[in-house]
């Protein structure tokens, strides 16, 4: 990670020496920028820029944030690494609600979005709704961690890993609460972007396939793909088809 220039989030880069174009990578609920470097070996004709969302992991000095928190700190990263080409916004589950808000707000915020697994109730409701977040944040870390991945990932972390998921906990608690409010953050025909939402085929398909249809029918701007075999840590257990997604999205739009 490298110092920050933008009031303590901790950033880490992956420069090549001729880009074609710069990616920003923003993570999801209990994650953290280096969850994406298996994602940015694999992107090796694009620089790559990811950073802990405020609140967690190295730039949990921060302190939690709103999304709207979220939607300024995306906007001053992507000033920060713009130069390199144009910038594609990559958003992982909560990451891509980050995105796709800004863009809403910033029609020339970025030119294209590609988002993997981003629940948008206010589109679609859950089947399952996400819980509210508890009144013990280091235990909702727990929670998340075995609902999403699993008890047996959680029990295979080592005792250092678990205590850095639940110091996680309050950015993560905010997250949550973001995402149980009435109102959307923003109105899909606001989106002037392209925005690729690309999902998986794991026990939640059901949702993000009816979700991306009900996206692809209400703005021409969105386009949607299955991928077969990914879970929701696509970006860690299959980073080559995700690599290539982002890469096949920025040549439909560039060629």
């Amino acid at each position: 990670m490298e110092p920050s220039p933008l009031g303590g989030l901790a950033i880490a880069c992956r420069r090549v020496e001729h880009p074609r174009a710069t990616v920003v990578a923003i993570h999801g609920g209990l994650d953290r920028a280096s969850s994406f470097t298996r994602l940015s070996r694999r992107l090796d004709d694009f620089d790559v820029v990811a950073y802990d969302r405020r609140g967690y992991q190295d730039s949990r000095s921060v302190g939690p944030g709103t999304l709207d928190d979220h939607v300024s700190d995306l906007n001053r990263i992507m000033t920060w690494s713009a130069g390199a080409g144009p910038v594609v916004l990559f958003g992982h589950s909560f990451g891509g609600l980050i995105a796709m808000t800004l863009v809403s707000r910033r029609p020339s915020g970025a030119p294209l979005v590609v988002s993997f697994e981003s629940p948008l109730p206010w589109v679609l409701s859950r089947p399952m709704p996400t819980p509210g977040p508890s009144v013990v944040p280091s235990l909702e870390s727990e929670i998340f961690f075995r609902r999403v991945v699993s008890d047996a990932a959680w029990e295979h972390l080592s005792h250092a890993d678990q205590e850095s998921r639940r110091l996680d906990g309050a950015a993560l608690g905010a997250d949550l609460r973001a995402m149980a409010q009435a109102q959307s953050p923003f109105e899909l025909r606001d989106i002037q972007s392209p925005v690729r939402y690309l999902y998986g085929d794991s026990p939640s398909a059901g949702y993000y396939h009816a979700l991306a249809r009900r996206l692809d029918a209400t703005n021409a701007k969105f386009t949607s793909r299955e991928l077969a075999g990914a879970p929701h840590g696509a970006h860690l257990s299959h980073p080559t088809m995700l690599a290539s997604e982002i890469r096949r999205a920025f040549e439909l739009w560039w060629s």
